[in-house]
């Protein structure tokens, strides 16, 4: 077990090592022992939160403010309309004058091209911990609790277990990329082999591509990437499919929606999880675009576990904040 986390920011999934995510994750599971036998867990007793959001969510706000009053502190849920900061807050004020205030800086910030770098200049003047509610890049915490929910699921040693990261069609809006970006960083070092399947579009960023096949290296995993969501599919342990928006491709909204409408037929259905194998399981981040994205009858079927992953959320974040705010 890793023990030094204190003052850690975690804004990139590579923040931590394979070893100090294998901590987060014995925390995570034992504070979700102790909610379920509701056995007193209050380590951040008196500390206090900074939660900025440029980007509105149901289960980060709600897992984050839930999960920082049940280790005995207090999250204060700031809108960033509601601040200064369209009217000359720089990112060094933020983090200077946060950090005095808070013992913690969550920040969730999504605008293409923009939401890491305002993360990481925050936190290069920050003197707690910043922690990233999800960017433009990436989104740890989510990935955090899928990993625990993998685990829970297929046991600690995924070996030889095929995980395909697929595109999914939704008509809603340009999804963020910064889910399956997370995904193919994280989960090779924890045994995974990777299938990401998109259309050719949909592409994600070169760097992050290029990391991934060498933490898939480094672990002795494979990385494959393939454009037929049926191909994907073939023979999965783990099924998550998902929008995102073709962003690295062009970052011209109407472009964007014309070159989506193409793939409408990118649907998670019953009979593409026929492909997996039988015993898959269905995951997604949620909110999906339901009989869009995915069929009520694989969401809410047998193989979905997207309930499970939500609740996990909670204590994945709760097991980082007590390990870096306590």
């Amino acid at each position: 077990m890793q023990t030094n986390l204190h003052g850690r920011d975690l804004i990139c999934d590579l923040d931590f090592s394979k070893e100090e995510v294998e901590t987060v994750l014995d925390v995570a599971f034992d504070l979700k022992r102790k909610r379920a036998l509701n056995e007193p867990h209050a380590y951040l007793r008196d500390k206090v939160l900074a939660m900025l959001f440029f980007f509105s969510s149901t289960r980060t706000r709600g897992s984050f403010e839930a999960g920082i009053a049940q280790l005995g502190g207090h999250g204060a849920f700031i809108e960033s309309k509601s601040t200064q900061i369209a009217n000359g807050d720089t990112e060094k004020e933020i983090g200077d004058i946060f950090g005095r205030y808070f013992d913690g800086i969550a920040i969730r910030h999504c605008d293409w091209g923009i939401g890491n770098r305002y993360l990481n200049l925050v936190a290069e003047a920050s003197r707690v911990p910043v922690l990233n509610m999800q960017c433009d890049l990436y989104h740890p915490f989510q990935c955090l609790a899928d990993l625990m929910t993998i685990m829970e699921k297929k046991g600690r040693d995924l070996r030889k277990k095929k995980m395909v990261v697929s595109w999914a069609y939704a008509a809603s809006y340009s999804k963020p990329i910064s889910v399956p970006q997370s995904l193919i960083l994280q989960m090779p070092r924890f045994g995974l082999d990777i299938t990401l399947s998109h259309p050719p579009e949909f592409a994600l960023k070169p760097e992050i591509m290029e990391e991934a096949k060498a933490q898939a290296k480094k672990y002795g995993t494979s990385f494959e990437v393939v454009h037929d969501m049926d191909e994907g599919f073939k023979d999965a342990d783990i099924v998550y499919a998902k929008s995102w928006g073709p962003l690295v491709f062009t970052d011209d909204a109407q472009k964007g929606a014309e070159i989506t409408k193409k793939y409408e037929d990118w649907i998670t259905n019953e009979k593409r999880m026929e492909l997996a194998k039988e015993d898959s399981i269905y995951m997604h981040p949620l909110p999906a675009d339901r009989n869009v994205e995915v069929t009520d009858g694989v969401i809410d079927g047998p193989h979905s576990v997207v309930f499970d992953e939500a609740e996990n959320r909670l204590h994945a974040q709760k097991a980082v904040m007590a390990l870096t705010m306590g």
